[in-house]
C-alpha cells in the first residue's frame, strides 16, 4: 500500500490523497512511530496504517506552514553533482568519470515552506529529486535497488558559490549546508504512487519565472546505479537521503542569484511543490 508521509510540529503524520492528516502513532496505536524517522525504519507498519486510512477519520487537512522536513534527522545526506549533462554543459566542466558525491549536513534540512535566510550575495539554487532510503544494506545490486527506497520527495541544494569555490579544490560541502540551505519536502511519497519513478518532471521558478525545467530521466547516475555505488562503499541506513542532482538553469549560469524577496518554489511531478522566500 502507497503512503504520503510528513511531519507536523515534529510528529509523523500520513496525508491522504484528499490532502488530509492523520496522526501515525494514533493511527498504528504504537507511540513510537510519532517519530518520523522511527516510521521509515518500519515501511511494512507504515504501509499497513496506510492501509487503514480510508475507515480512519482525517484530524484536518494538511497545512504546509506546520511541516518540518518528512526527514528531519538522516544519519547521512549525499548529493551528486554534475549528474544532467545540460548542468555540466553550462558549468563548463566534464562530465565526472565516476559519481561526483559530497556531503549535505544533515543540519541545514528544513521544512517545505521555510524561509531561505541569504548570508551572501551569491546564493544560488537547484532543484533536486531526493530518494529517501527504507530498508538499508550494503552491496544493494542495482536491480534491487528499488527494494530499498521508502519514497521520494523535493530538495533545494541551496548553494553559496562564494563559499563553496572559496578553496581550491572547492569544498562542496559547506557552500551547501548552512542553516537552512536544504528545503524538503512537502512529503516522501512511496514509489508506488508516483507513476515512473525514474521519469518525472522537476521545475524551479523564481517570482514565477522558471529557471530549471527537465526530467529525472536526464540523470547520468540514475538512481538504481546511485545507491549500487554508494552502498558498495558504506552501508545504507534507514532514512538516509540522497540528493540526486540537478539540471541546467541555475543561477550561477548568468549572474542571477537569489535576492530578499524572492519567492523559489521548486515542483516535481507526483510529489508536490515547495515554496520558500528569501530573506
Amino acid at each position: 500500500m502507497g503512503f504520503r508521509l510528513g511531519n507536523r510540529e515534529g510528529r509523523a503524520v500520513l496525508v491522504d490523497e484528499l490532502g488530509d492528516r492523520y496522526d501515525l502513532a494514533s493511527l498504528s496505536r504504537d507511540d513510537r512511530l510519532a517519530d518520523p524517522m522511527a516510521a521509515l525504519a518500519a515501511l511494512d507498519t507504515l504501509r499497513a496504517a496506510a492501509e487503514g486510512l480510508a475507515e480512519a477519520t482525517p484530524e484536518g487537512a494538511v497545512d504546509g506552514s506546520t511541516l518540518g522536513p518528512p526527514v528531519p534527522r538522516p544519519r547521512q545526506c549525499f548529493a551528486v553533482g554534475l549528474n544532467y549533462r545540460s548542468h555540466a554543459e553550462e558549468s563548463g566542466l566534464d562530465v565526472p568519470p565516476a559519481p561526483l558525491i559530497f556531503t549535505k549536513f544533515p543540519g541545514c534540512l528544513v521544512g517545505p515552506t521555510a524561509d531561505i535566510e541569504l548570508r551572501a550575495a551569491t546564493v544560488d539554487y537547484e532543484v533536486e529529486l531526493v530518494v529517501v532510503i527504507g530498508p538499508g544494506g550494503r552491496d544493494i545490486a542495482a536491480e534491487d535497488a528499488w527494494d530499498h527506497v521508502a519514497g521520494l520527495t523535493i530538495g533545494q541544494d541551496i548553494s553559496d558559490r562564494a563559499l563553496q569555490f572559496a578553496s581550491s579544490p572547492p569544498h562542496f560541502d559547506l557552500g551547501k549546508s548552512r542553516d537552512g540551505y536544504g528545503p524538503i519536502g512537502p512529503l516522501v511519497v512511496s514509489t508506488d504512487l508516483v507513476g515512473e519513478p525514474a521519469d518525472l518532471a522537476l521545475s524551479c521558478s523564481v517570482n514565477g519565472e522558471v529557471r530549471q525545467d527537465d526530467r529525472t530521466s536526464g540523470l547520468i547516475v540514475d538512481v538504481p546505479a546511485l545507491i549500487e555505488y554508494l552502498s558498495g562503499i558504506l552501508t545504507l541506513l534507514p532514512g538516509d537521503l540522497i540528493f540526486t542532482g540537478t539540471p541546467s538553469g541555475v543561477g550561477m549560469a548568468d549572474g542571477r542569484f537569489l535576492a530578499a524577496g524572492d519567492v523559489l518554489e521548486s515542483t516535481i511531478e507526483g510529489l508536490g511543490t515547495l515554496r520558500n522566500r528569501c530573506v
